[in-house]
């Protein structure tokens, strides 16, 4: 007996969370006839984690942004609210540490954008008021993207009811915060989040960053089942919801006819029938790769992903310790370090892999969930997020002498940077991801978690302007950290429902026409 039926309306590529937010939009619809095939045994992509020795271990999370609390829920809490998903939130306890060094700097930022300004200010004496009219900035502007994602507006009306979101809009961050006229050391107490979209400073469109700041300011939260919990929780309503999700199945070919999707083929050869195809892959993979056949991708597919840089790619070394934070002398949930705040400098150095990462990030997670390791123990995770293109070069032979070096360099910089006491004889268990290791688990396009590069010339707004010129063959859409949102877990949620939303839309068209 076959395991699909012949056709299906929706077949969805990836049971990640964007491809999981997908079926459950499309289903919130009226849409029932939803195939999810997952090449991994597990839903949720990246948000998973593994057991090692009777720990239970996070492999991918630092914390969720746009939850809210149940009775002021942002974008993402509400969406799950909504699905009727229950999860258990745990709020982060602090924005973030930072530690310069080389700057006489080592505070702690703590969300509400008044107190973040007071904590500013008590570095920076007499720079309240601005730095409170700046966090204040970056909320109206974070309020501006989420109206306009939903609510189409003419230009006029954006002017009238967005100024502050038009009068930014192109701008890099670093242009908008010299505009302002920030102190300096401000500006490097409020620069850490922007490793985590993906470029500097000079190039980070502002309106990204000030996403960024509005968001993690509001407060963020891990879920107390690790991000696994997550995943776990949404594959059970979409089944409930009547859709059908199959792991192992990968799928290696997407079939096109007269430019439209007909269906697609498994690793394992079935063909399936499908009006719309839902796509985690990237499109780097899709359209040199994945169409069937290859005459069936347009010109300008092979243009646009040859167009866009892939943004940053995680390393990452994750560790169970001996011993409670207290006892290590660990203090905080997340801690940037850095011999520098200069993002120049920093993208420059995450350039290449000879000399040891100079900024980077520590996550403890006892911190925030004190019961996600047995008592007495600790899990630390501590992260760079380099460029891709170096890792080509890493022969397959010197892969593991790589990883061991590159981590023992990672925690020297940690120590170095906070000094925290030596807690190498204290490791229990210990991983290293890389690329590779992203590229071997969930197959995303050299090992990239971070999707398409954030710029001035190519960001969520700009490509929301290209999203019917960016569209090539009919119904086909994406869903990923390649999206339009961009990355981060948070987003993978939007970029699920903005797939769901163009098929919806197709739909109601062609109903129209009728």
């Amino acid at each position: 007996m076959k395991p699909f039926k012949d056709h299906y309306e929706i077949v969805i590529i990836g049971g990640g969370l964007a491809g999981m937010s997908c079926a459950l939009q499309l289903q919130a619809r009226g849409i029932k006839d939803i195939l999810i095939l997952e090449k991994h045994n597990l839903p949720g992509g990246l948000a998973t984690d593994f057991v090692r020795n009777g720990f239970e271990i996070e492999a991918t999370l630092h914390e969720m942004m746009s939850i809210g609390t149940k009775k002021e829920p942002l974008k993402v809490g509400q969406f799950f609210m909504d699905m009727g998903i229950e999860i258990e939130w745990l709020p982060v306890p602090e924005c973030y540490r930072v530690v310069l060094p080389n700057s006489g700097i080592d505070t702690t930022l703590h969300e509400g954008y008044e107190r973040a300004a007071k904590e500013v200010d008590a570095v920076v004496p007499g720079s309240f008021e601005q730095i409170f009219e700046f966090l204040k900035l970056c909320r109206r502007v974070y309020d501006s993207m989420n109206t306009l994602s939903v609510t189409p507006m003419s230009k006029v009306q954006m002017l009238l009811k967005h100024p502050d979101f038009v009068k930014t809009v192109g701008y890099s961050a670093t242009e908008v915060i010299e505009a302002l006229k920030l102190p300096k050391k401000a500006v490097e107490l409020l620069t850490p989040y922007w490793i985590y979209v993906g470029n500097r400073m000079d190039d980070l469109p502002f309106t990204i960053y000030a996403f960024l700041m509005a968001d993690y300011f509001t407060g963020s939260y891990v879920c107390r089942g690790y991000s696994h919990e997550m995943s776990i929780k949404m594959e059970n309503k979409v089944e409930e919801n009547g859709a059908q999700f199959e792991f192992k199945q990968e799928v290696e070919k997407i079939l096109v006819k007269n430019g439209k999707v007909t269906g697609v083929r498994t690793a394992s050869g079935y063909e399936i029938g499908a009006d719309y195809v839902v796509s985690a892959a990237y499109p780097n993979k899709v359209y040199t790769q994945m169409i069937e056949p290859l005459s069936e991708v347009p010109e300008g597919a092979v243009k646009m992903v040859n167009g866009r840089a892939l943004s940053v790619c995680p390393v990452s070394v994750i560790m169970i310790l001996e011993g409670t934070p207290e006892e290590l002398g660990i203090t905080n949930y997340s801690t940037f370090s850095g011999d520098t705040m200069d993002t120049n400098e920093i993208w420059a150095n995450y350039g290449q892999l000879d000399k040891p990462f100079n900024y980077i990030t520590t996550i403890c997670l006892n911190i925030a969930n004190p019961d996600c390791t047995p008592k007495g123990y600790t899990q630390l995770s501590i992260t760079a997020l380099p460029q891709n293109e170096p890792f080509k070069n890493i022969r397959e032979e010197d892969y593991y002498d790589f990883k061991r070096k590159i981590a023992n360099d990672m925690i020297e910089t940690y120590l170095r940077h906070t000094g925290t006491p030596d807690f190498r004889d204290k490791i229990v268990e210990f991983e290293v991801e890389t690329p590779m290791t992203i590229a071997h688990y969930v197959g995303a396009w050299k090992g990239s978690i971070y999707g398409y590069s954030h710029s001035v010339s190519d960001h969520v707004v700009a490509r929301l302007g290209m999203k019917e010129e960016d569209h090539f063959i009919e119904g086909l859409e994406f869903a990923g950290a390649h999206g339009m949102s961009g990355d981060g877990m948070g987003p993978q949620i939007t970029n699920g429902r903005a797939a769901a939303k163009a098929i919806l839309d197709d739909l109601k068209k062609k109903e129209a026409a009728k």
